[in-house]
């Protein structure tokens, strides 16, 4: 009980901090120290952000006039595309290989972003 508290706590002040998903987050954490394998991770982090990214950390960014309403819409509806075609797809990759394509993509973001 006492990780998840953690990892939600992490998860919520990094991301609302640097504006990233809590995902790229939670899920390392959850899989490092929960021991959950990464299907259970990414499942259980898209279920945690759901609620507190759109309600809390949407609401404060726009109250500040940092939401971009029209491109914030269009992203969403293909997001939701995207994610249900993924979300029915990604169970056919292995847990092993999936949890290399995250941290792969983790690394080559972490890159991209200190290059630029």
């Amino acid at each position: 009980m006492t990780i998840f508290i953690l990892i939600g706590l992490i998860g919520g002040f990094l991301s609302g901090f640097m504006g990233i998903g809590g995902g790229l987050i939670m899920v390392p954490f959850l899989v490092i120290f929960a021991k959950f394998n990464q299907h259970m991770a990414q499942g259980t982090s898209l279920a945690v952000l759901a609620l507190p990214v759109v309600i809390i950390g949407a609401y404060n960014y726009y109250q500040n006039g940092n939401v971009n309403i029209k491109a914030a819409l269009i992203m969403a509806l293909f997001f939701a595309i995207g994610i249900f075609f993924s979300s029915k797809i990604v169970h056919y990759v292995s847990s092993e290989n999936l949890k290399i394509i995250f941290g792969m993509f983790m690394v080559l973001v972490g890159i991209k972003m200190i290059i630029n």
